[in-house]
C-alpha cells in the first residue's frame, strides 16, 4: 500500500509453486484484485510476474521455474528504474534503519539521494519537527552482498551506513550544512494495541532472569524506540510499570520474545485496544480486515465465532479442493484471543492474516473468555495425585514435579468462573498395601501454550510472567483470600 501510494511499480513473485496444492493462477488473480483495491494506477496494475521456488534458489517467468534466480534479477534490472541522482547537488540522505556497533556507536542506514559524502564530513541533522542540529559522519560504509565495507567517500545512489553519530532517529534527514533541505519523512501508522510491561512481582522473581529491575526494563524499552518506529512507550504513575503500544498482538509479541531471549524477566498485562475520539465526540475503535481460508466443514464454526465478535462478512468464495475463502471486517478487540480458538475450530488447518482497516464507531459489547481459570491454592511442587483431581475440573497447563506459587494459573476451568485447586497435595501413606491399579496415576498430557497463545489467554485480572526459561500465567492478586474479597466486592458493585 505504501509503495503504491508513492508511485512505485512492483514485481510480483509467487513463491512455493512446487507445492502439490499450489494455485498460482488464483493467487495472481487475487493479487491483481488487491492492487485495484489499493488504488493502483493502470501502469502499476500491469506488473511483471515471477514464479519461484525460493528454498531451491529457482525462479522463472512461468509456473515451471528455471534452474536459478537469474530471471528475477533480469526483471529487477528491466522494470525497476535506476535512482535519479545528482552527485553535484547538495547532500541529502534519509535515515530508514538504525543499528549499533559495539565500537563505533549508533549506525544510520539509508540511501544517499544526492551529493557526495566523505568520512569526517560535517552534516546537518534535520529532525522530524524541523529542528536542525550539527552532526559528523565519522565512519562510512557501503554494502557488498551481506557485508559492510568501510570506504572514504560515497556518491549519490548508494545505500550507505554512517557510524559514530551522536544521536539519530529513523525518518530524519542528514543534509549539507550550507543547504539543509529535509526529504519527505516516512509516515508510520499509529499503534492500535497496548499492554503494560512491569517488573516481575511473583514469588519466583529473580530466579531465572538476568535483568529484572525497573531501571533495566525501562532502558531496554526506550532503547527499542530507536529502531522500532511503530512502538510507543510511556511511563505510568508506578515506577515499575510502563505502557507499551504497538501495531497489534504480533508486534508486541515479537518484542516480548526478543527481550525474553536477551535474559529479561518481567510481566505483561492483557492487550487492550487504543480508542480515539471523533470530532463529534463519538468513540472510535480500530478495525482489521481479516482474510481466512478454511475447510468447508469448519467454515460454519468460523463464521459463527466472527459474528459473535462483531465481525461483518465482506466476501465468501469457494476456492476449490474443499476450501472456502472469507473476508471479514472485525474490531481489533474482537480478534484479541481469537487465533487459538480459530486454530482449535479448524483443527490447525485454517489460514488467517489481517490488515489494518481503519478506525470506525464502536461496534458494541463483545463477550470475553467463556472459561475461568484453575488457580493454585498454595505454593509447592505439583504431584500426580493432586493433578488427577484437578484435571477433572478442566484442562491443565502443567504436569507433576513443577514448582508453583499461590495465585498461579495452572489450568483452564471447564466452567465460567475461576476456582482454586490444590495441585501440591500428597497421597497419605498407610500400611495397607494398595492394588496395582490404585497405584498407577495416568494424567492427560498438559496443554503446552506458545507465548502468543498465553498472551491471548489472559483475562483482565491476570498477568503473564515472562522469564528466559518459562512464562507463567498468574492472577494480579495472588492471595486467595484477598482475591475472593475483591471478587465479591466487584460483584456487589455490579449488582448495585
Amino acid at each position: 500500500k505504501k509503495a503504491l501510494e508513492m508511485g512505485h511499480k512492483a514485481i510480483v513473485v509467487i513463491n512455493k509453486v512446487d507445492r502439490k496444492d499450489a494455485e498460482p493462477s488464483r493467487v495472481l488473480n487475487e493479487t491483481f484484485d488487491l492492487f485495484i483495491e489499493l488504488g493502483a494506477s493502470e501502469d502499476q496494475a500491469d506488473f511483471p510476474v515471477i514464479y519461484a521456488q525460493a528454498t531451491a534458489g529457482r525462479a522463472g517467468t512461468s509456473p515451471e521455474p528455471g534452474p536459478d534466480l537469474q530471471p528475477l534479477f533480469d526483471a529487477i534490472l528491466k522494470h525497476i528504474p535506476a535512482p535519479k541522482v545528482d552527485p553535484n547537488a547538495p547532500l541529502q540522505m534519509l535515515v530508514t534503519t538504525l543499528g549499533y556497533d559495539d565500537y563505533r556507536g549508533v549506525t544510520a542506514v539509508g540511501r544517499l539521494f544526492s551529493g557526495k559524502i566523505k568520512a569526517g564530513q560535517k552534516l546537518a541533522r534535520i529532525k522530524m519537527d524541523g529542528t536542525i542540529l550539527p552532526e559528523t559522519a565519522r565512519y562510512l560504509y557501503t554494502f557488498k552482498g551481506l557485508n559492510k565495507v568501510e570506504v572514504g567517500e560515497i556518491e549519490a545512489g548508494d545505500v550507505i551506513s554512517l557510524a559514530g553519530l551522536e544521536e539519530i532517529s529513523i525518518g530524519e534527514t542528514l543534509a549539507d550544512p550550507a543547504n539543509p533541505v529535509a526529504l519527505p519523512t516516512i509516515k508510520v501508522e499509529e499503534p492500535t494495541v497496548r499492554m503494560t510491561f512491569g517488573v516481575n512481582t511473583s514469588p519466583f522473581t529473580g530466579r531465572e532472569g538476568k535483568w529484572s529491575t525497573s531501571r533495566k526494563l525501562r532502558e531496554r524499552l526506550y532503547d527499542e524506540l530507536r529502531t522500532n518506529v511503530a512502538l510507543r512507550v510511556e511511563d505510568t504513575e508506578s515506577a515499575e510499570n510502563f505502557l507499551v503500544s504497538g501495531r497489534g498482538e504480533l508486534h508486541l509479541g515479537i518484542l516480548i520474545e526478543t527481550m525474553r531471549r536477551e535474559g529479561y524477566e518481567f510481566q505483561v498485562s492483557r492487550p487492550e485496544v487504543i480508542y480515539h475520539k471523533a470530532e463529534d465526540g463519538a468513540l472510535l475503535e480500530p478495525f482489521e480486515e481479516v482474510h481466512i481460508e478454511t475447510s468447508n466443514e469448519t467454515v460454519g464454526a468460523v463464521v459463527e465465532m466472527l459474528g459473535a465478535r462483531r465481525g461483518k462478512m465482506m466476501d465468501m468464495q469457494d476456492s476449490g479442493q474443499g476450501m472456502t475463502r472469507i473476508v471479514y471486517i472485525v474490531p481489533t478487540r474482537g480478534l484479541l484471543g481469537f487465533r487459538y480458538q480459530f486454530l482449535t475450530s479448524t483443527r490447525g488447518a485454517g489460514i488467517m492474516h489481517t490488515i489494518f482497516h481503519g478506525y470506525d464507531e464502536l461496534a458494541g459489547p463483545i463477550a470475553s473468555r467463556n472459561n475461568g481459570s484453575l488457580v493454585a491454592w498454595e505454593a509447592g511442587t505439583t504431584t500426580a495425585y493432586a493433578l488427577k483431581s484437578a484435571e477433572e475440573r478442566g484442562i491443565l497447563f502443567i504436569g507433576p514435579g513443577v514448582d508453583v506459587y499461590e495465585g498461579m494459573v495452572v489450568g483452564e476451568n471447564a466452567r465460567g468462573q475461576d476456582i482454586s485447586v490444590n495441585v501440591c497435595k500428597k497421597k497419605h501413606l498407610t500400611n495397607v498395601r494398595a492394588a496395582r491399579g490404585d497405584m498407577e496415576i495416568r494424567l492427560t498430557p498438559p496443554r503446552q501454550m506458545s507465548l502468543d497463545e498465553a498472551i491471548e489467554y489472559l483475562a483482565d485480572d491476570e498477568l503473564l510472567e515472562i522469564t528466559p526459561e518459562n512464562f507463567r500465567i498468574r492472577k494480579r492478586i495472588l492471595d486467595t483470600e484477598e482475591r475472593g474479597k475483591q471478587t465479591k466486592k466487584v460483584k456487589e458493585q455490579f449488582e448495585a
